[in-house]
């Protein structure tokens, strides 16, 4: 085994047959076992590359006793490498920590990508290709509609093939889903900008009486980003289900939430990197080998938001290479198949005998009787309801995240995505990672895990009456409030007033500044400036004489400055501190709640259990989740964008009636959350009957020296 060595075998392996039944094994060994048996576990305890026993059930005719004969059984090949390619230099990654790396370089650039960059670049390309934000929604719900289509057929089969070559196969699939993910920039031309340069000499002059209407039809464009999508989620599907299994079933049991924990940690920290990387790839002009006019704080400004993609694509290929090289079982993993039995023993004296049978689930045949043997865990099934909620939160603010900073402190797109990245970090990578630290660290089991979670849901419930307060819109004037100042009725627009009547201003040509009086205008030509700005040091331009600032000002200057005004909200802090709790709460419970889920199901059903969770999350959870915050965000839209005569993207939002929004959204999934989180506790079965049995069947190290037999069984 390479912890301890079997100098000594003593003839009788086990005391008595009663032991091995108080441990709640199916297969209870017999009493006694012949010297040439003895001679073949010597052998097969010194050889990693081997199973340790395999369980054969035989019935006599005058007794019902089994029988425990260790043979060679199981893959023969536990070497790394490719096909006939093995060198010895690769086989020190041939361990479950060197496994666990790779899954974590992939689960990184899978969550970078899905859930970095897509939702950083969100309004990017909402503004590039005149999207509104339920159809931004719809491309980042598709990935979860293929992971929901594909997850079935992956968990089953998949759980029951080699699953290092279905997890290489698809971060391959993933790359590919990236480079047709960027495909857009490079086939819908350049990106063009008209820009309002203030007035011309005064009147109202007659090229500037008619602009021509023409759809540039980008918005088809949302198609190929949703096929992109489609292949993300395709290829991300073995990830979190043949991904984690194959970590349970290769390390120890009260490890594996510990590996569990870091998986899921690198499946979180990815996003954080997707934001920052992302944020700073915004601040680069989306056409590199051109010069604009444009700056960031302008609304027409689109950053590079393919070049991230491009570059993950690349990765993903170079990722999937040492994955595909993994045995389909790790050295020495046979060790843990006494532990996994007695752990779950409970669960297989109320189901099906069936389950019991180690061909069941090798065909589709079975498939009918698993689904059904899930739907009758009652636990399963609450906490399968208990994660869609979760998700459809943790998919929309993820998604809308970024853009409800972007309109809360009247920040950039880049500024904005980097302030989220900084709340992910430290808050979903933290939590996540605490989480499973906690779960090992106080041994939860069972009731004790599920309480733990109700505690994460009922503190992230509370944190998010934070969305009771908001930060007030800054005025602008003719959207906001009138030019003199007063109030404006909500969704009444009047950009028009006796600064600038005598001016033909075009609404197409939305390009925001700030005044010196502290308000902002739709366009330096309704602020009423003069043509020729001045470029200042930081690259911003200054306009000077507007009419419209002229009447509210007294120093008699009249500036402007294209971009948005600088937010002065003094609730920022408040805001930016709950939002924190609310993200390290949500994601604290997301590792104890899938290691309730992996314990209460059977082994032979955990990666399909896995398959069919992520079903019912992705159904009612991922794929609504950004759907329904895009369509309730676009409802808080004041100004929108003018596409020849329809909407296009939304220019500036509501803050009070989007704070409102996510509140009641926030508030209804998680008091859904804790609700079936407290059913699953009251109807979950305490396996204590089980653990009794384990603890009367391994004795402490005290007794266990005293007799050679318990030793060795402790050892097992």
């Amino acid at each position: 085994m390479g912890d301890k060595h079997f100098l000594s075998l003593p003839k009788q392996l086990f005391s008595s047959a009663s032991s091995a039944t108080d441990s709640g094994c199916d297969t209870p060994p017999s009493s006694r076992a012949s010297p040439s048996s003895l001679r073949s576990t010597h052998s097969l305890l010194n050889s990693s590359s081997r199973p340790l026993f395999e369980t054969q059930v035989e019935k006599r005719s005058s007794q019902t006793a089994r029988e425990v004969q260790y043979m060679s059984a199981g893959p023969k090949n536990t070497l790394c490498g490719w096909r006939a390619f093995t060198p010895k230099c690769l086989q020190v990654f041939n361990t479950p920590k060197g496994f666990l790396f790779f899954l974590c370089a992939a689960s990184f650039l899978q969550g970078m990508i899905v859930n970095g960059f897509i939702n950083t670049v969100i309004t990017s390309i909402e503004q590039r290709f005149d999207l509104h934000s339920y159809q931004s929604g719809l491309i980042a719900s598709s990935y979860d509609i293929a992971a929901c289509l594909c997850l079935t057929f992956v968990s089953y089969f998949g759980g029951n093939g080699h699953k290092p070559r279905w997890l290489g196969w698809g971060v391959l699939v993933l790359g590919l889903g990236s480079l047709v993910f960027a495909l857009p920039h490079f086939t819908a031309g350049h990106y063009e900008v008209e820009m309002d340069e203030g007035i011309e000499t005064g009147a109202c002059l007659a090229n500037r009486s008619h602009v021509e209407c023409t759809d540039s039809g980008l918005s088809s464009y949302r198609l190929v980003f949703m096929l992109g999508q489609l292949l993300h989620g395709v290829g991300a599907t073995p990830l979190y289900t043949l991904g984690v299994t194959y970590l349970d079933e290769n390390v120890k049991s009260n490890y594996s939430p510990i590996y569990i924990a870091i998986f899921y940690t690198a499946a979180i920290l990815g996003p954080a990197a997707g934001y920052l990387i992302g944020g700073a790839m915004l601040n680069i002009y989306t056409e590199v080998s051109q010069r604009t006019e444009l700056t960031t704080d302008s609304p027409l400004w689109v950053g590079a938001w393919w070049i991230g993609f491009l570059g993950a694509g690349i990765t993903a290929f170079l990722i999937a290479i040492p994955i595909l090289g993994y045995p389909r079982q790790l050295p020495g993993s046979q060790r843990y198949i006494v532990m996994r039995t007695t752990e779950i023993q409970q669960l297989k004296d109320h189901s099906d005998r069936a389950v019991s049978n180690p061909a069941f689930g090798k065909t589709v045949r079975d498939l009918p009787l698993s689904i059904w043997l899930l739907l009758r865990n009652p636990t399963f099934i609450l906490l399968c309801l208990a994660g869609a909620t979760e998700a459809t939160l943790i998919a929309g603010m993820s998604t809308f995240g970024p853009k409800f900073f972007e309109a809360q402190f009247n920040l950039s797109a880049s500024e904005a995505a980097t302030l989220f990245g900084y709340l992910v970090v430290p808050a979903g990578g933290g939590g996540t990672l605490l989480g499973g630290f906690l779960v090992n660290r106080f041994k939860l089991r069972g009731s004790g895990i599920i309480r733990f979670c109700l505690f994460c849901t009922l503190t992230s419930l509370l944190a998010f009456f934070v969305f009771l307060t908001h930060c007030p819109n800054m005025p602008m004037a003719g959207v906001i409030t009138n030019y003199d100042g007063s109030p404006l009725p909500e969704g009444h627009l009047d950009l028009k007033a006796a600064c600038n009547a005598i001016y033909c201003c075009q609404l197409e040509h939305y390009s925001p500044l700030c005044g010196s009086d502290g308000t902002m205008y739709y366009s330096p030509c309704y602020a009423g400036c003069p043509a020729g700005a001045e470029t200042s040091l930081d690259g911003q331009k200054i306009y000077r004489g507007c009419s419209c600032v002229l009447e509210k000002v007294s120093s008699g200057l009249g500036n402007a400055t294209t971009g948005k005004c600088t937010s002065t909200c003094q609730r920022k802090p408040l805001l930016l501190a709950l939002v924190f709790v609310v993200i390290i709460f949500t994601f604290l419970s997301s590792i104890p709640a899938l290691t309730a889920t992996l314990r209460c199901v059977c082994d032979q059903q955990r990666s399909f259990a896995l398959g069919i969770q992520w079903i019912v999350v992705r159904t009612l959870g991922s794929i609504p989740g950004p759907i329904a915050f895009g369509w309730v965000i676009d409802r808080a839209c004041l100004l929108w964008q003018n596409q020849c005569g329809h909407q296009g993207s939304c220019f500036v939002y509501q803050n009070e009636a989007m704070s409102r929004y996510m509140l009641i959204a926030g508030l209804t999934f998680k008091v859904m959350g804790f609700l079936f989180f407290v059913t699953a506790y009251f109807l979950y079965k305490s396996p204590s009957a089980s653990s009794d049995g384990l603890e009367t069947s391994l004795p402490s190290q005290s007794s266990a020296s005293d007799n050679p037999t318990e030793q060795l069984q402790s050892n097992v």
